[in-house]
């Protein structure tokens, strides 16, 4: 999320011995000039308190991929998804601490000015491709969601249990509408401070969404009774209603990068960190881990119980399974338009940092320009409704992003950056930091490898293609 910056009062060299006896994660952010002197930062002022910084981050966290999570407990099992959820979030809060930790040296609060200090200009082009690639998949999948949603809410005031192909039932048609109406005009705006506001709102709709999940699980009977002419099979297998705890299949391929897709917050690590009253590396690391477990809880629990409602039926859109018993049900329309006000109106505040970074790769040092503000939203919208329109699934769109992207932003950037930007006089390559650091950006390649092979592989494979399809 983009959001307001802050100003810090003085600060020491932290590449020099810290003074005072005050240890490495209470000095104070921004920190580092080149030329020894204590930089003194007045354009931004930190008013965030500590829990309003767990509420931002927690909503730069919290996203579309919470809708996927059932869909990919269901091929891999309790157990082992319980297992990959944790290692991903305690993999996330380390890679929060090598940003923080990098950040705290040379003085810089972008990730792409991060790329920059560490490698140069490729350095920070890859920052910004990576941020920019990983922000059109988040708001692709967003607008998915309208694309398949919103119809069956439309159908649904119209008390139809099937589309009537009317065009205003047609879901390409209707994310271009949203498109103009809503989302293009938010993105017009030249600062999106006021946006932060809808934090509040999207926790809360996602609150509400796992209330219904829970609520749902005992409500709904196991084998599902489908309505109208969904086909499942007709015979169902002596295991169908069973939880499984342990589960390898050709779907599997798709969780770790599901996972990986639900915890990105990265980019805006640093922003909510500048903005942040009395801003220490401890503080920020603690909101980091506050925010992390927080979503960890939601998530387990999202996607438990609606695994243990659906079981081996779950669709790769959580929302979209609920139709399948009953394509009229109140709380679950409630919840479809809770989420859709929800997903719209986090696009342009996704977009935001995408334009940020495209400005930065180029158009750098330029002053701001209308011209140039309006084109880019206008482009980037085109190019996510175009994504949007053509590809078949939202799993495709997760997959793609959270085995490409994903581990770029959490695992080999920050690894990156911490090896290139921490002074070898202070942590030697041979030392312990820096070969963990190694090892995480060598993960992150590992994950990129075998996910992508995975997902090409069932491509190739052409089996289940319209598994969890709309």
């Amino acid at each position: 999320m983009e959001l307001q910056n802050l100003s810090n009062g003085n600060y020491h060299d932290a590449a020099a011995p810290v003074e005072g006896g005050i240890p490495p994660e209470e000095e104070k952010f921004l920190p580092h000039k080149s030329d020894g002197s204590s930089p003194q930062f007045t354009d931004f002022e930190g008013k965030t308190s500590f829990g309003m910084s767990v509420f931002n981050l927690s909503n730069a966290i919290m996203g579309s991929g919470v809708l996927g999570l059932s869909y990919a407990m269901s091929n891999t099992g309790i157990v082992f998804f319980l297992i990959l959820l944790t290692c991903i979030a305690c993999l996330s809060c380390y890679s929060v601490h090598l940003l923080l930790r990098s950040a705290g040296v040379v003085g810089i609060r972008a990730y792409e000015q991060l790329g920059l200090r560490a490698f140069g200009h490729p350095g920070k082009i890859v920052a910004g491709i990576a941020i920019t690639l990983h922000n059109i998949g988040a708001m692709s999948s967003y607008l998915f969601i309208v694309k398949s949603e919103l119809p069956l809410v439309i159908q649904a005031f119209l008390d139809q249990t099937s589309s009537s192909g009317e065009w205003y039932m047609n879901g390409n048609y209707l994310i271009m509408i949203v498109s103009i109406c809503i989302i293009f005009p938010l993105a017009l705006m030249k600062h999106l401070g006021y946006l932060g506001y809808t934090s509040g709102f999207s926790i809360s709709c996602m609150v509400f969404f796992l209330s219904a999940v829970i609520y749902k699980k005992f409500k709904i009977a196991c084998p599902l009774e489908v309505f109208g002419n969904h086909s499942v099979n007709a015979v169902f297998l002596e295991d169908t209603c069973t939880a499984k705890y342990f589960t390898i299949n050709q779907e599997t391929a798709y969780t770790i990068p599901i996972l990986a897709f639900a915890f990105v917050c990265h980019p805006e690590v640093l922003p909510i960190y500048t903005e942040l009253s009395n801003p220490t590396k401890r503080r920020m690391q603690n909101i980091g881990n506050v925010s992390i477990l927080g979503m960890f809880t939601m998530y387990f629990f999202t996607a438990t119980f609606g695994y243990l409602t659906f079981f081996g039926n779950t669709e790769a859109e959580l929302l979209h399974t609920y139709s399948k018993v009953d394509p009229l049900d109140t709380l679950i329309l409630c919840v479809r338009l809770a989420v859709l006000v929800a997903v719209t109106l986090t696009v342009p505040v996704v977009l935001f940092p995408i334009r940020r970074a495209l400005l930065e790769l180029l158009f750098p040092g330029r002053p701001f320009n209308w011209i140039r503000h309006i084109a880019i939203a206008l482009c980037l919208l085109c190019v996510v409704n175009l994504l949007v329109i053509l590809v078949p699934n939202i799993r495709d769109i997760f997959g793609i992003s959270g085995a490409t992207t994903a581990p770029c932003l959490i695992f080999i950037l920050p690894g990156l950056f911490y090896i290139r930007i921490i002074p070898t006089d202070h942590e030697p390559m041979n030392s312990r930091p820096k070969i963990q650091a190694a090892c995480f950006t060598a993960l992150g390649f590992i994950f990129m490898t075998m996910s992508l092979t995975f997902i090409v592989l069932d491509w190739m494979s052409g089996e289940k293609r319209n598994l969890g399809g709309h």
